[in-house]
């Protein structure tokens, strides 16, 4: 670790200047021989370092979408070029090339912080061994050395002797016990952070190989970080755990504000949106507009969640507009892909006894029908009565018979002027 960090040692004097600048603020709050000046300065460094890695960290974020949309192309190429790996490769970069990703850009964060961290390591080092380092003089070093967090000095090791700790004025139960402690809760962020991510914001549509990889990577980190840790000085695991706090709020933010389409993260994101367009009548805020904007724009190529958006939203009486705000609308149910299809409506099951029920009324029908006809043809199949006598009248309220080509039943009267 020596090593690596003699590497960086071109930063450890930007390192060393931001430290005693926060340390003078902080020293003339809590004293400058304090464990919170010097705590506190290492804090500090850390919030700064990662403020400026806030656009990697957008870039970070967008290549990771673009990586896990690009699985099925990939895993494609490669079945398809599994027998040449140089045409396999080319075919890679080409994707890349078109669809403007960078693998490397997921990596950023970690390699742009890493410098500041091994000239950190290099610069508490030189504080243990009580060597002046950077811009920190004789009288900061002594300083330093006498600054301990909860009893541990912020340059010892879990792994120190009891020698080394008794000469920085500790104890070694003390030391272990801090360092445990902080080793713990830094693994458990790092496991935490990479669980969040996999729980709430993946397209869980997808089965690639890279979230196999990814679900691996959520427990091997955190043992990494945990065998790594007791080689690290008090001082590290502060700036380590600080850093890990910032990533896991950072991903909560985004997982919370711009939730990966496909995700659990987005529904629910969704469903906030939802909720609040029924209770204002409106989509507050621009961000929120450009959300909905792009919804409406995918039109069939809309995901799951983004249906049932649209669906709510109709069901409460609004449509999505393409400007990204809503009206009102009177149609109750959503449509569907963005067309004009409505979906069928299925009649519903009947239970046993109400299909035993309908066949047996369906039969006595079909019973009552049948002695119908039955008796029907029986009337018809009597022998005539004698002809009535001439010159008798019909009976009364009997019918006239008609003549040939006449209708049957009754007859109009006719008119008086027509001819007789």
């Amino acid at each position: 670790m020596d090593t690596l960090a003699s590497l960086f040692s071109f930063i450890t004097t930007p390192v060393s200047w931001v430290i005693v600048q926060f340390h003078s603020l902080y020293g003339a709050l809590f004293g400058p021989d304090t464990g919170w000046a010097w705590g506190l300065s290492i804090v500090s460094l850390v919030i700064l370092i990662r403020i400026c890695l806030i656009p990697l960290f957008v870039k970070q974020i967008k290549a990771t979408r673009n990586m896990q949309a690009l699985q099925p192309k990939m895993k494609a190429i490669q079945e398809r070029y599994k027998s040449d790996k140089q045409r396999q490769s080319e075919e890679m970069m080409k994707l890349y090339k078109e669809t403007g990703t960078n693998p490397l850009s997921s990596c950023l964060p970690i390699l742009a912080q890493s410098p500041f961290f091994f000239a950190l390591y290099h610069v508490l080092s030189e504080i243990a061994a009580g060597n002046p380092v950077g811009v920190l003089n004789q009288s900061l070093v002594d300083s330093a050395r006498q600054a301990h967090i909860f009893g541990a000095p912020i340059a010892a090791k879990f792994m120190d002797s009891p020698e080394k700790v008794e000469a920085l004025n500790a104890s070694l139960t003390d030391v272990r016990i801090v360092t445990a402690v902080m080793i713990v809760m830094m693994s458990a962020s790092q496991f935490y952070t990479q669980r969040q991510l996999m729980q709430k914001n993946v397209d869980l549509t997808v089965k690639t190989p890279y979230m196999q990889q990814q679900k691996m990577l959520m427990y091997i980190f955190p043992v990494i970080f945990a065998v790594m840790g007791i080689n690290f000085p008090v001082g590290v695991l502060v700036y380590w755990l600080t850093t890990n706090v910032w990533t896991m709020g950072q991903q909560m933010y985004v997982i919370n504000q711009n939730p990966t389409p496909g995700s659990k993260a987005q529904d629910n994101y969704l469903q906030r949106l939802l909720k609040s367009v029924a209770s204002h009548g409106e989509v507050r805020g621009r961000r929120r507009r450009g959300v909905v904007q792009a919804i409406v724009a995918k039109g069939t190529d809309r995901n799951d969640n983004e249906r049932k958006f649209i669906t709510g939203l109709a069901k409460a009486g609004f449509a999505a507009q393409a400007d990204g705000t809503v009206a009102k609308s009177d149609v109750a149910e959503a449509e569907s892909e963005g067309g004009a299809a409505h979906r069928r409506q299925q009649p519903k099951r009947q239970s046993k006894a109400q299909r035993q029920s309908a066949a047996q009324q369906a039969a006595a029908k079909d019973a009552e029908e049948t002695d119908s006809v039955s008796k029907t043809s029986l009337t018809k199949d009597e022998p005539q009565d004698a002809k009535p006598k001439q010159g008798a009248k019909p009976a009364s309220g009997s019918a006239r018979q008609p003549k040939p080509g006449q209708r049957k039943g009754q007859q109009r009267p006719k008119h008086p002027s027509s001819k007789k």
